[in-house]
């Protein structure tokens, strides 16, 4: 009874267009408190992950969105307030703040989150190089499980321009937890972090 009351009318929608149903590798669904990374293809991204998830883990785990994108439009706005809790990020702020601490509170809170640490959309099958926001996170909440992502095809579903997605069949791919160190250097944390995404991919 429970599942079925969150079997909400986005997660319903975005099974019939696009599947998003998960695999497993070397992980399994916890209530740990995680943050999940992954490649970034289409404006459906943070939908498909979060909907991938099982429902009582939904309640606990926060995508973080563009402010400029998910603000706007009373569709939009809906989705990301009454059916994600996105966590907002301002990418026009024009003062100093710390871009990573709407974050930092939800971790804080005891939330999980949904990043994707290339920053922007790429069309393209495998992630570009990772920005530092996932390593500054990581150092001032190691106990937080990093759990890599990769996202399969969905950038067919709703390239950049295109309003209403396209139905095809993508997968979610959730992999081992990412070994982790406050010690470890940026550069060859994130390349490594990276790498686990692509590791994923390449399980196709």
């Amino acid at each position: 009874m429970f599942q079925f009351q969150l079997m909400t009318p986005i997660v319903w929608l975005t099974r019939l267009l696009v599947g998003a149903y998960p695999q497993w590798y070397g992980s399994k669904p916890s209530h740990k408190q995680r943050i999940y990374f992954a490649n970034h293809t289409s404006h459906l991204d943070t939908i498909v992950i979060w909907t991938s998830l099982p429902p009582t883990l939904r309640q606990v785990t926060r995508p973080v969105a563009a402010k400029d994108y998910w603000d706007h439009g009373f569709l939009r706005k809906r989705i990301a307030q009454k059916e994600l809790n996105v966590v907002l990020v301002d990418r026009r702020r024009a003062d100093r703040a710390d871009p990573l601490a709407p974050l930092k509170e939800a971790l804080s809170n005891g939330d999980s989150l949904i990043i994707f640490p290339e920053g922007t959309r790429r069309p393209q099958p495998l992630p570009s190089e990772f920005k530092s926001g996932l390593w500054r996170l990581m150092r001032e909440f190691p106990d937080v499980e990093l759990v890599p992502v990769y996202i399969e095809n969905l950038h067919r579903a709703m390239p950049k321009g295109v309003l209403i997605p396209v139905p095809t069949i993508c997968s979610v791919r959730f992999g081992a937890p990412l070994p982790h160190s406050v010690d470890d250097p940026k550069e060859e944390f994130l390349e490594r972090a990276r790498q686990a995404v692509i590791d994923l991919a390449q399980l196709s």
